[in-house]
């Protein structure tokens, strides 16, 4: 062996690979303060919600009706003195489960139904209805093998006390993977609405699967029926619904079970934290138009929940259910689902561990679309860029003042009398050739889409509509209405029924009839809930349990077609009341191009679209709750989402903006947007030293997109995750489990932004191992002018799992690159087209024992489906003594370099720095004395061509 080699302890080596000519390649790889009331809703429930001290809502409000009509109904204890006194109805308050969630009952009724009742000092919390232990309910008859797993029958003796009750039920049991249970409980009698999900599953999704090699085994208990479901490797109950009977009728269907521990993520879309509150909290699916706060069904419905176990293991439960669900968590720590229609299709996701728990997940509802390499910068929107002068001279300003943007937007200001597939003549008279001068300059353009077709134009002048209704793609009403007439933005308006393939091909051709004159680059579908501005329609809508179901969730407005369409439309797989929740996801899969944002979603929705978080409002509360909503559609399968960075809703502050911008680079969907009459909040618009902070993080949010890009293809490729959670990372780590205020991008960089107002300092929790702080900052210019930048300072501090206190003055936002990692940068531009041809660089964070790993993965950043068809290129980065053969690359790369690589935990001064054998000269070494722990890093300045396989190695 060559003496000179062996001297060098550390070295870095790329190779890469492409799968573009050889497919058997192995790949390495406007807010109003609403509250939640129950109007004229006839049903009230024996359960509420405590207020979390966490929010700052009054939910009192909600509270004091139910609790008054409770009050006229059940005596209160120091008024009565009868109790049920059996046996079976001795149990913690806790682990009552309610008897009474559909009505109000007296105690003669409540006992008239077998349950118990015992009355306690506080009205709201545990139920004073409950179940006894045993309580009656179906008996399961014999396991039979079927086509796809085992069945049997579940039967009544006699009805439940709940209307249209169904005494004949089919289970079936599926073990779809070593990890993946699936079980169904059906009418077989009668065929129920059953959801199938858009797209398609994961090839991982289903197989045959050896009993044997499964993570779970499945205990059922015949009389009552219930199962349970445990794992296998230390034999934790996961799943326990013996705790309360199964319910089913045909508008309420109630399955109860415990839960192995109390941290529990999901079930959105809430304004809620990451770990969900336990204390008798309800929490309702139903897709509204609602701006976010506290106790309120918001935009997207997911039925999907997380829980973290000991030991770092973890579970999921996935509810397929469209109808309207509400999920009650209490203390036991248990929850119950109440869905109001469909079937009981569930899915258990063994893991073992959190990211295993996700991916098992996406399995079933599909892997993330991958973005378009531009849709990862920044962009601006505002409703009120009233004409196309105006959307152009905020470009414009943005870009002369040196602030990176890739995306103008316009909201619904452009249209000609707000009616999608148009635009003003006069005020975006010239739209088309706006669209092609930020084209010429490296920009790109999207607009809003709204699913109402305006339904008033008189005939033959507005062709969506006339098509539309020739080829009879509109949700039908209940005759002898010939349209189901709504009302939105442009007045009464018509809503495509687009689970309808003719409506799809229609939804199509007006896309591609309107981009042949407006070459818009992606589209934006908002009020697709869908919203309406009247209650069920124009006409009103029958009096039918549809329309009003025995029993109804909480609601906002109190009724399911609040702010809605009827129930009672017709579409073309069913009624609206089954499909309601799923209007979005069909709407996205309709329009399905390389950029959709939607705000309507549902599971799988990941798959043809984005989502953004809606109407926040620009205050310091919505600022910190933005995190959580994002990282739960991380879990939800949706890595493409981000919040209104500065607020849509009222006026900013500058801090307040500026705080949010850090944080806001950090979204994975990154744009600035504002309503109508508030201030302005374009970066260009605040104070010198504002804007220079937006300025330079911006910059660093793209210097650091081939990295995000990355993390987005394996998103796209494995279901991991972009913006994650520090349990997912770190599933072992106690700390971990409930912390939302800090996030890490993949495995490797953790974010950590200022939240509240006049803060220079912050505690952040650095998990176990070696951490190295990061600031930017020029590192070195170019005669060909191109500046490199890198994360300076790079002092490593050694967590055992604890809080470190960091300053946080306005101009930072505290990053910190986790050991063992490899993050490849480029230098920033204005524009991703312009950054995409600068030099690439390299930070290196050495482990302690002196080794680190990252990757890139390279495409055209436009074209759809590069890695199924092979054309992008995959570059793996290692440091340590590694040796690797070199993979082929396309031509993505052609042309570009690496220009420097970075290197955090040197121990000591190099003596000298060779790049493939040859000795480099221009190379820097620092040493911070500040730092009683050696700080060390190298700074290598070596153009080489990334074609090729390169080594860089050092001698200590």
């Amino acid at each position: 062996m060559d003496q000179r080699v062996t001297d060098f302890n550390t070295s870095l080596i790329i190779f890469g690979n492409s799968l573009c000519s050889n497919p058997n390649a192995f790949l390495l790889i406007a807010l109003a303060l609403t509250y939640l009331g129950i109007g004229q809703a006839r049903l009230l429930r024996s359960v509420h919600a405590k207020p979390e001290n966490t929010l700052t809502y009054d939910r009192l409000v909600h509270y004091a009706a139910q609790n008054n009509a409770r009050k006229r109904l059940c005596p209160h204890p120091e008024n009565s003195t009868q109790f049920s006194t059996n046996d079976k109805c001795t149990m913690a308050p806790e682990n009552r489960f309610d008897c009474a969630r559909d009505r109000v009952l007296s105690q003669k009724e409540c006992e008239d139904r077998g349950c118990c009742y015992a009355p306690l000092p506080d009205t709201a919390g545990p139920p004073w209805c409950f179940y006894p232990h045993l309580y009656p309910g179906y008996i399961m008859g014999p396991l039979s093998p079927t086509r796809r797993g085992q069945a049997a029958t579940l039967t009544r003796a006699k009805p439940s006390y709940l209307p249209k009750d169904i005494s004949t039920l089919r289970l079936e049991v599926i073990e779809e993977s070593a990890g993946c249970l699936h079980l169904t409980v059906k009418d077989p009698s009668y065929p129920r609405y059953e959801v199938q999900l858009l797209g398609e599953p994961h090839s991982g999704a289903h197989g045959k699967t050896d009993s044997q090699d499964t993570l779970y085994s499945t205990e059922f208990h015949p009389d009552p029926f219930g199962f349970m479901v445990r794992r296998k490797s230390n034999g934790r109950v996961i799943l326990n619904t013996t705790v309360a009977p199964l319910l089913f009728a045909d508008q309420y269907l109630q399955l109860s079970t415990a839960l192995a521990s109390t941290f529990v993520s999901g079930l959105g879309e809430h304004y809620t934290s990451l770990r969900l509150d336990l204390n008798w909290t309800s929490l309702t699916l139903w897709n509204r138009d609602m701006a976010p706060h506290a106790d309120a069904n918001l935009y997207g419905s997911h039925p999907f929940y997380i829980v973290q176990e000991e030991d770092g293991f973890a579970h999921g439960v996935f509810l397929l259910n469209s109808n309207a669900v509400e999920v009650v968590l209490q203390p036991t720590p248990a929850l119950t689902w109440v869905a109001i229609g469909g079937i009981l299709d569930l899915f258990v996701f063994l893991g073992p561990d959190p990211q295993s728990v996700i991916r098992q997940y996406l399995q079933v509802i599909g892997y993330p679309m991958m973005p378009p390499y531009w849709s990862l910068g920044f962009h601006l929107c505002r409703w009120g860029y009233t004409t196309s002068n105006t959307t152009r001279k905020v470009a414009q300003r943005m870009h002369a003042a040196n602030f990176p943007m890739d995306v103008q937007w316009n909201d619904l200001d452009y249209a000609n009398k707000r009616r999608v597939f148009t635009f003003d003549p006069w005020r975006f008279g010239d739209l088309p050739e706006m669209v092609e001068e930020f084209h010429k300059r490296g920009m790109k353009y999207i607009l809003i889409l709204d699913p109402g077709i305006s339904s008033t134009s008189p005939p033959g002048t507005y062709p969506p509509f006339d098509n539309g209704l020739k080829r009879v793609v509109v949700c039908a009403p209940i005759m002898p209405f010939p349209i189901l007439c709504n009302q939105v933005w442009p007045g009464p308006t018509a809503f495509p029924d687009f689970t309808n393939p003719e409506t799809r091909q229609w939804w199509e051709d007006c896309i591609r009839d309107f981009h042949s004159k407006v070459p818009v680059d992606g589209l934006w579908i908002d009020m697709n809930e869908p919203a309406s501005f009247v209650q069920g329609s124009v006409e009103g809508c029958p009096d039918s349990d549809i329309e009003n179901p025995p029993y109804t969730p909480r609601v906002v407005g109190g009724q399911l077609n609040s702010g809605t369409l009827c129930m009672s439309a017709q579409q073309r797989l069913s009624s609206h009341y089954n499909l309601h929740n799923m209007y979005g996801l069909t709407e996205a899969y309709a329009t399905h191009r390389p950029f959709v944002l939607s705000r309507s979603s549902y599971p799988s929705i990941g798959q043809f679209s984005g989502v953004w978080t809606g109407d926040v409002r620009s205050d310091w509360e919505q600022l910190r709750y933005s995190i959580p909503a994002v990282l739960q559609f991380s879990l939800f399968g949706v890595p493409l989402v981000g919040a209104d960075i500065c607020g849509f809703g009222g006026d900013t502050t500058e801090e307040l903006c500026v705080r949010w911008m850090q944080l806001g680079a950090f979204y994975p969907f990154m744009r600035n947007h504002n309503d109508k009459p508030n201030a302005p909040q374009e970066p260009y618009v605040f104070g010198k030293k504002a804007q220079a902070a937006m300025r330079s993080v911006l910059n660093l949010r793209y210097s650091l997109l081939p990295f995000l890009y990355t993390l987005f293809h394996h998103a796209h490729t494995s279901a991991d995750t972009v913006a994650r959670p520090l349990f997912l990372e770190f599933p072992s780590d106690p700390n971990c489990q409930t912390i939302d205020r800090q996030f890490l991008w993949g495995s490797s960089l953790l974010i950590t932004p200022v939240l509240e107002p006049g803060v220079e300092e912050l505690a952040a929790y650095l998990p176990p191992g070696t951490w190295y702080i990061c600031v930017r900052r020029t590192f070195m210019c170019f005669s060909f002018g191109s500046c490199l930048h890198f994360f300076l300072k790079g002092q490593p501090f050694y967590s055992k799992g604890q809080y470190l206190l960091l300053p946080a003055l306005l101009d930072t936002i505290n990053i910190h690159v986790r050991e063992g990692h490899i993050i490849p940068r480029q230098e920033p531009a204005l524009t991703t087209t312009a950054s995409r041809g600068n030099p690439f660089f390299l930070t290196v964070a050495l482990s302690a024992g002196g080794w680190a790993w990252g990757d890139l993965f390279w495409d055209d950043g436009d074209s759809l489906g590069t890695f199924e068809t092979g054309s992008y290129c995959y570059l793996i980065f290692v440091a340590g003594q590694v040796v690797s053969e070199p993979q082929r690359l396309n031509g993505d790369l052609d042309g570009l370099v690496l220009g420097g690589i970075q290197v955090f935990g040197v121990p000591s001064p190099p003596r000298y720095v060779l790049a493939n054998g040859e000795k480099v000269r221009d190379f820097t070494y620092r040493s911070d004395t500040k730092v009683s722990l050696l700080n060390d890093a190298i700074n290598v300045i070596y153009l080489v061509s990334t074609q090729h396989v390169f080594t860089v190695q050092w001698a200590l």
